[in-house]
C-alpha cells in the first residue's frame, strides 16, 4: 500500500521503472523529471531506423501512409511533415469537461516514459520538450471525452500534442494561453514534427494508464482508511474482533483478507471497549462488521491486481507501428536492412479496461459495506442502546448526522450506476478499427468512484468519532482507533449542535484522500 511520505522527490524516465507513486509525485507534487541518458540513446537509434525506412520509399504505415481507413493512401515525401501536423490537428476532436491539472500531467509523464523506451521512432528533442513542459508547468488544455482506448487515447493525446507544435491551448501559472504563447511564457520553443512523430505522440494508452496510476494510489489509501473506519465502527457498535483471529484466515488464506484482519487486530489492540463486553450474550455481529476482513480483503486484492497491470503498462510501448532493429521480428515485417516496422495492437487498452472496471466495482463494494456500518451507528432501530438516534442529543429537535448518510447513499448510487465501459465496443474508422476497449472511459469512471468512496468512508469516520463521544467513563479505544479518532477530532469538532456539514464531509474525505489516516496510525507507533 502506498505511503504519501514515500513519494519520490524527482523522477528519472528510463522506460523501465516508472511507478504509480512516481506518476502521483509528478502529477500532484510537481516532482522534477529528467530523461535517462540510455533512453536518449535508444530514441536516437530508433529515429535512425525510421529515417532509413523513409529513404527506402517502401510504404510503411505511420511513416508514409494515411491512417485508419486511409492506410492504403501513400503520402509523398515532401508532404510527410504536413501529414504529421494534420494528424495531430484532426485528432484533437475531444469533448466534455477539461481534464484537471493532475490528470493532464499524469498523461504527459507516462507518455514521455513510453517514448523513452526507444521503439517509437521519435527524436529525443521532442520528448525533451514534453519533459520541459512538465518541469516548467505548461499544462495543455485537454478535453476528457473522445478516447475509445484503441488506437489508444487518440483525442486526448492529440490535444496534448498540439501544444508541442505551438497550437492548441495551455495554462501557465493559472493563465490560459494559446499554445505558442504558453511555450514562450515558459521559455520554450515549439517543434516541427518529422515523419511518424505525430503518431508516436498520440497513439497509446497514456490517458488510461495515467489516470489508472492515480486511481491505484488513491484506492490503496482508501482501503487503508476503510480498515481504520471499520475498526472504529466495530468498537463503538460493541462488536467483536474474534472474526479477525489468525486461525480463521489461515484456513482461507486470501492475501487481502489476511491483511485486513491483521489490520483490525492491530488497530484495536489495548481497547478496553472490546474488553468491556467480551462475555456479552450477543452471538454474532452483523455482516458489515463480521465479514469486514473478507470484503475489505477482496477489495485489496482487486486493487493489487490493477496495480500489477498499471506497473507493466507504465513501462510498455503502446503506440503503433513499432520500430525494431532489422531481424528482431517476423521477416514479413516491412522495413530495410537497418529497420523493421511492425503494425500491431499494443495500443489496445483492454488489459487496463477490464481491471479498471473490476477495481472500480470493488471499491464501490467497499463503499457499500462502509455505508452499512454508518447506518448501524446512526439508525435508532439497530444502534447500541447507549447511542442517541443519529448520534445527537435531543434527536427530533436535532438531526445530527442523519443527512450525512443520505449523501453517502447518493454517492454510492452514483458509483453503482456507472456501469462497465470495457464490455462495450463501437466500431470506427470505416470498420478498420472494429473492436475497441473504452479504457479511457473506464479510467474516468474509476476516478469518479475513488472520489465518491473517499467521501463515503469519511462519513463513516465522522460517525465513528461521534459515537465514541458517548462511550462510558473509563472506556478507551484501541491504540490505533484512538489515533484515528484524534485525527478526525483535530479537524472536525464533536457535533454538539446541528450545523452545516458539507465542509466537514469534504474535510473528512481529505483525511482519506491524502493519507492522513495512515499517518496518524504511524504516529501512534503502529507503522508497518
Amino acid at each position: 500500500m502506498s505511503d504519501p511520505a514515500s513519494l519520490p522527490e524527482s523522477v528519472t524516465l528510463d522506460g523501465t521503472s516508472l511507478t504509480p507513486e512516481d506518476v502521483a509525485s509528478v502529477a500532484r507534487h510537481d516532482a522534477p523529471v529528467e530523461l535517462a541518458a540510455e533512453s536518449r540513446e535508444r530514441m536516437r537509434e530508433s529515429r535512425e531506423r525510421v529515417e532509413s525506412v523513409l529513404d527506402s520509399g517502401e510504404p510503411v504505415y505511420g511513416v508514409n501512409t494515411g491512417f485508419g481507413h486511409l492506410v492504403e493512401t501513400h503520402i509523398d515525401r515532401e508532404d510527410i511533415e504536413r501529414l504529421q501536423t494534420n494528424l495531430v490537428r484532426s485528432h484533437a476532436a475531444g469533448a466534455g469537461r477539461e481534464l484537471t491539472r493532475e490528470e493532464v500531467r499524469s498523461m504527459m509523464v507516462s507518455r514521455a516514459n513510453t517514448l523513452a523506451k526507444g521503439f517509437s521512432g521519435i527524436r529525443p528533442s521532442v520528448v525533451d520538450l514534453l519533459v520541459s513542459m512538465l518541469d516548467e508547468g505548461v499544462q495543455p488544455v485537454v478535453r476528457s471525452r473522445g478516447s475509445l482506448g484503441a488506437s489508444g487515447d487518440l483525442a486526448p493525446l492529440a490535444h496534448m500534442a498540439l501544444v508541442l507544435i505551438g497550437e492548441g491551448e495551455a495554462r501557465v501559472d493559472g493563465e490560459r494561453l494559446p499554445g505558442d504563447e504558453a511555450l514562450r511564457a515558459a521559455g520554450l520553443e515549439p517543434v516541427t514534427l518529422a515523419s511518424k512523430e505525430g503518431l508516436a505522440l498520440i497513439n497509446g494508452t497514456q490517458l488510461t494508464v495515467g489516470l489508472a496510476a492515480l486511481f491505484v494510489v488513491d484506492a490503496e489509501r482508501t482501503v487503508e482508511a476503510a480498515d481504520a473506519a471499520g475498526a472504529l465502527a466495530t468498537e463503538v457498535t460493541m462488536g467483536t474482533t474474534a472474526n479477525c483471529d489468525p486461525a480463521i484466515h489461515e484456513i482461507r488464506p486470501h492475501p487481502g483478507q489476511r491483511e485486513s484482519a491483521a489490520e483490525i487486530r492491530r488497530l484495536t489492540a489495548d481497547s478496553t471497549v472490546l474488553e468491556s463486553h467480551k462475555d456479552c450474550e450477543r452471538v454474532q455481529d452483523a455482516y458489515s462488521i463480521r465479514c469486514l476482513p473478507q470484503v475489505h480483503g477482496a477489495v485489496r486484492d482487486a486493487v493489487s491486481h490493477l496495480r500489477e497491470a498499471v506497473e507493466v503498462e507504465l513501462n510498455s510501448v503502446t503506440d503503433n507501428p513499432l520500430v525494431f532493429p532489422a531481424g528482431a521480428v517476423d521477416e514479413r515485417a516491412p522495413g530495410t536492412d537497418a529497420a523493421a516496422v511492425v503494425s500491431a495492437g499494443n495500443f489496445h487498452g483492454e488489459p487496463l479496461a477490464l481491471r479498471l472496471d473490476y477495481a472500480a466495482g470493488a471499491l464501490t463494494e467497499l463503499a457499500a459495506i462502509s455505508e452499512r456500518r454508518t447506518d448501524r451507528m446512526l439508525n435508532p432501530d439497530v444502534q447500541e442502546a447507549y447511542l442517541p438516534p443519529f448520534l445527537t442529543e435531543h434527536s427530533g429537535l436535532r438531526s445530527g448526522y442523519m443527512i450525512a448518510q443520505y449523501t453517502a447513499a447518493a454517492l454510492l448510487n452514483e458509483c453503482r450506476s456507472l456501469g462497465r465501459p470495457s464490455i462495450d465496443s463501437t466500431p470506427v474508422s470505416g470498420g478498420q478499427e472494429d473492436h475497441v476497449s473504452m479504457s479511457g472511459q473506464s479510467a474516468l469512471n474509476a476516478r469518479t468512484v475513488a472520489e465518491n468512496v473517499a467521501t463515503i468512508v469519511g462519513v463513516e469516520l465522522l460517525c465513528g468519532s461521534q459515537a465514541a463521544e458517548f462511550l462510558g467513563d473509563g472506556l478507551e479505544l484501541g491504540t490505533g482507533t484512538g489515533a484515528v479518532r484524534d485525527a478526525v477530532r483535530s479537524v472536525v469538532p464533536p457535533l454538539d449542535e446541528d450545523r452545516r456539514l458539507d465542509g466537514e464531509l469534504e474535510t473528512a474525505a481529505d483525511l482519506v484522500r491524502f493519507g492522513a489516516i495512515r499517518a496518524a496510525i504511524a504516529d501512534a507507533g503502529l507503522s508497518d
